[in-house]
């Protein structure tokens, strides 16, 4: 008896249809929390991965206007400054037939006033203010561990200028 495999749930090369290029802007959220530790904003997403804060460039946007939209409405944050780039990442997956190139611009961007506020879009499972080394043990993506430490590094240069 010949038992066919079930059809597959994801494309395969041959049934993607379509390469589609976006544009992301985001970045690295800290404050300062008790005994002046540096603290970073985690979003844990909707499958469950903890990441950066970011979403999709809208058209006339800046990326650190994207950046600066963006953290506020996923964190419910209501004062950030944007500061430095820290550069982009570039990744890619499949959405159904499609296979999609990402390029997400980052910041190092400062909470400001009411950083305990925070209020998270629906789609995100949970918020989380941790050190830099949590930070680095709850990311999965490499690139974004490593613009967590570029941050660090800048946020350094930035709070204590020589």
């Amino acid at each position: 008896m010949n038992k066919t495999p079930p059809p597959s749930r994801t494309a395969t090369p041959s049934q993607l249809r379509e390469i589609v290029k976006e544009t992301t802007a985001g970045g690295v959220v800290y404050r300062f929390g008790q005994n002046d530790r540096l603290e970073v904003l985690l979003i844990e997403d909707a499958k469950g991965r903890w990441t950066l804060p970011k979403g999709h460039v809208e058209p006339g946007e800046s990326y650190r206007q994207t950046a600066e939209r963006e953290i506020r409405e996923e964190t419910g944050l209501e004062s950030v400054e944007v500061g430095p780039g820290i550069g982009q990442v570039q990744f890619q997956y499949r959405r159904g037939p499609a296979l999609i190139l990402m390029t997400l611009h980052l910041f190092v961007i400062q909470a400001l006033g009411q950083t305990d506020k925070t209020k998270k879009e629906d789609w995100i499972r949970s918020l989380r203010w941790v050190s830099v080394a949590e930070a680095l043990e709850l990311i999965d993506y490499e690139d974004i561990c490593r613009a967590v430490l570029l941050a660090q590094r800048q946020i350094r240069q930035l709070t204590n200028p020589a």
